[in-house]
């Protein structure tokens, strides 16, 4: 189910990327009753991003087209802040790493969701960027 890409390809991110996927999407799974259908997560120095595809449920999709798009994103942002200690708590284990930020966005049309973690700078990645 899940692709990941590491932006530096590394096989530790690279197996992180893919064990973050992972994660993430079984959270959705288990805590929205649907999980995503693809996942891909990109994990650079110190920035994981989790793209989730096709993410709305039956009730979702069922609001969707009866026009109350608003509704259906006022509940995922709801959801996103209910969820965020867990989101980052899963990171976090993965990862061995302190999440400062967490941000969440979902889009309607393509289906899909992003999952950001700005993760704590440590040896090399406290170097600002050039």
């Amino acid at each position: 189910m899940s692709q990941q890409s590491a932006s530096d390809g590394s096989a530790d991110r690279t197996r992180g990327a893919a064990a973050i996927s992972n994660a993430i999407s079984r959270l959705h799974r288990d805590h929205y009753g649907r999980g995503a259908t693809k996942a891909h997560t990109v994990f650079q120095r110190n920035y994981v991003i989790v793209f989730l595809e096709d993410i709305y449920t039956p009730l979702e999709r069922t609001l969707l087209e009866a026009g109350a798009a608003e509704q259906v994103k006022e509940t995922r942002q709801s959801f996103q802040l209910a969820m965020r200690e867990r989101f980052t708590a899963a990171v976090e284990a993965i990862v061995q790493r302190k999440v400062i930020a967490f941000m969440s966005q979902v889009h309607f049309d393509p289906d899909l969701a992003a999952e950001v973690f700005v993760l704590q700078p440590h040896g090399a990645d406290e170097e600002p960027e050039r």
